[in-house]
């Protein structure tokens, strides 16, 4: 168990991104400028890393749609012994708003529900309309999100026999223009090559996967700045997807393949461009919670460095989701110490020492 919310608290390592060894003092939640007289010291040395940020989990979700409260809360735990203690639900069929209430839980930034075309994704995920209702769905997902709507832009089409977009460019370009008039950043799932031109030139704020990125298109999305979370262990359930579709739809199962061969050149081409991109795991499905210190390593397969990775599951994607970026005086006490430099060796991050969130020792 950890310490009392109230309790101050004091430790000591080197502070990153400064990568400057100094002392932190936390009460009431929050990073303090002076010492706290009667603090409990919880660590005298280590790397302390601002909280893990996984920009792809489904807490709320499994692999047949929303789950218990109690299960829920198990994947938050989950998560938030992985050190993510900052969670952009990328879709969730549940409603876990009393999340928010819970100080020993991650915080989470939500997009609604998947917003997806009828009998075109997968069964108890979706909210599944038709084009002519895209943007009521998008006003709908508005209510009960954080600042973001999921979009589902490709899924596989039977009477197609592969990967195909979900919706007319027009249809796009009315909810993208009205999730941005109501203040909402929209992201899409999407693993092809055709959608990709539309969801851009509708003015799409981050795509999720992104394996069918051509170099027009990263160029696009490095202009625009607009984000990609690629899900890299995700991607490597590809072959296993493509083998399940296979006695009925061969070219969907080749095509699965193609892109996933190709996958590590297609994002260092995105790297390379400067398309800013970010650690998410899509756990929730079918890949497990707490898997986001194997997602930063994955992040170096396609040429980023260490620390990069780092900052895109830490610091930069705090930043690119509105949230404090330093620990720094008057900053919440959201936070991870390691026995290591995790930037020498990204494996460190598999086993933090210390857990604060909210100013509370919860690991």
């Amino acid at each position: 168990m950890g310490l009392p919310p109230s309790q101050a608290l004091h430790l000591r390592g080197v502070v990153l991104p400064e990568a400057v060894q100094r002392d932190l003092w936390v009460r009431d939640g929050v990073i303090c400028a002076e010492p706290v007289p009667g603090a409990v010291t919880i660590a005298e040395r280590g790397w302390v890393v601002p909280g893990l940020v996984d920009a792809h989990c489904h807490v709320g979700l499994d692999e047949n749609g929303a789950v218990p409260a109690e299960v829920a809360e198990a994947q938050a735990r989950t998560e938030r012994e992985a050190g993510v203690l900052l969670i952009r639900d990328a879709g969730v069929a549940a409603d876990t708003r009393w999340v928010d209430e819970r100080e020993d839980l991650p915080r989470i930034i939500r997009a609604g529900r998947h917003i997806a075309r009828s009998r075109r994704y997968i069964r108890n995920y979706g909210m599944e309309i038709e084009p002519s209702d895209l943007v009521a769905a998008v006003e709908a997902q508005a209510l009960i999100s954080d600042g973001w709507v999921k979009l589902v832009g490709d899924w596989i089409d039977r009477e197609v026999g592969d990967l195909a977009p979900c919706w007319p460019r027009e249809a796009l370009q009315a909810a993208i223009g009205r999730a941005h008039e109501l203040g909402l950043r929209v992201t899409a799932h999407v693993f092809g090559e055709d959608c990709l031109p539309d969801l851009l030139d509708a003015g799409i704020d981050c795509l999720e996967h992104g394996t069918g990125l051509s170099a027009d298109l990263v160029a696009t999305m490095a202009q625009r700045q607009v984000a990609l979370v690629p899900t890299r262990l995700q991607i490597d359930n590809f072959p296993g997807y493509a083998a399940a579709g296979e006695p009925r739809f061969p070219a969907y199962a080749a095509h699965m393949r193609a892109l996933h061969a190709r996958v590590d050149s297609t994002l260092r081409m995105a790297l390379e461009a400067g398309v800013p991109i970010y650690c998410g795991t899509d756990a929730g499905g079918v890949l497990a919670h707490g898997l986001a210190g194997q997602e930063i390593a994955a992040l170096t397969r396609f040429g980023m460095a260490p620390e990069q990775a780092l900052a895109a599951g830490s610091w930069a994607a705090r930043e690119w989701l509105g949230m404090p970026t330093r620990l720094e005086p008057g900053t919440p006490a959201d936070l991870v110490v390691y026995d290591a430099d995790p930037r020498g060796d990204l494996a460190t991050l598999l086993a933090p020492r210390r857990v604060v969130l909210r100013g509370r020792v919860v690991g």
